[in-house]
């Protein structure tokens, strides 16, 4: 009888071990700090691209020899690569980062919407005609920023090489002229490990 006891706990306890395990202590880490705990896109990756991006094209003389600090809409990334990436986040921090340099203005292609129907919530009588606000009064962009994400996995043996290239663009909407473009290349490496018993 004990022994049935003593084998059914030894089986429970080699199951518990062997099955799905939680993460259930964490602590707050140093966003700066490099991750490479996998081989897809990460923040690390996401910052290195950016930063280096953003530092070209506010030095770029169209930037730099402008009279008026450049009005911008920030558009859409393209996704070539076989990785579910959130481009928007990407476009965010490219337009954040722009935004701090002080050398840029934005409209806001995402609020359009938003704003169209609080115009039209102004103009209903609900709001004194010397605070509402109306069609006709915003700023046309000069630039819209867009680009492209690629990528190229190569893998032999126990090695794997990760590349990727972010393309931005920076083109004046009068002239459709792309006045600044540029890339930035990230190659990481892994190396597999044999797991053993």
């Amino acid at each position: 009888m004990v022994k049935k006891i003593f084998l059914s706990l030894t089986a429970c306890l080699a199951l518990s071990s062997c099955g799905p395990k939680a993460f259930v202590k964490g602590s707050y880490d140093d966003v700066n700090r490099e991750n490479l705990l996998n081989d897809q896109w990460s923040e690390t990756d996401m910052q290195k691209a950016v930063q280096d991006l953003v530092t070209s094209l506010s030095n770029h003389p169209s930037v730099k020899n402008a009279k008026t600090s450049p009005v911008v809409m920030v558009t859409n990334l393209q996704n070539k690569t076989s990785e579910h990436i959130d481009t928007q986040n990407i476009m965010d921090m490219v337009r954040v980062e722009l935004m701090n340099t002080n050398k840029f203005s934005f409209v806001d292609k995402e609020a359009r919407q938003d704003v169209a129907d609080e115009y039209n919530y102004q103009n209903s009588g609900m709001v004194s005609e010397e605070s509402k606000k109306g069609p006709g009064g915003q700023t046309g962009a000069d630039f819209i920023i867009n680009g492209r994400l690629d990528s190229i996995v190569q893998e032999v043996g126990k090695d794997k090489s990760v590349y990727y290239k972010l393309t931005l663009n920076f083109t004046n909407l009068k002239s459709n002229v792309i006045a600044w473009s540029n890339y930035k290349q990230i190659r990481k490496t892994y190396r597999k490990k044999s797991i053993g018993l």
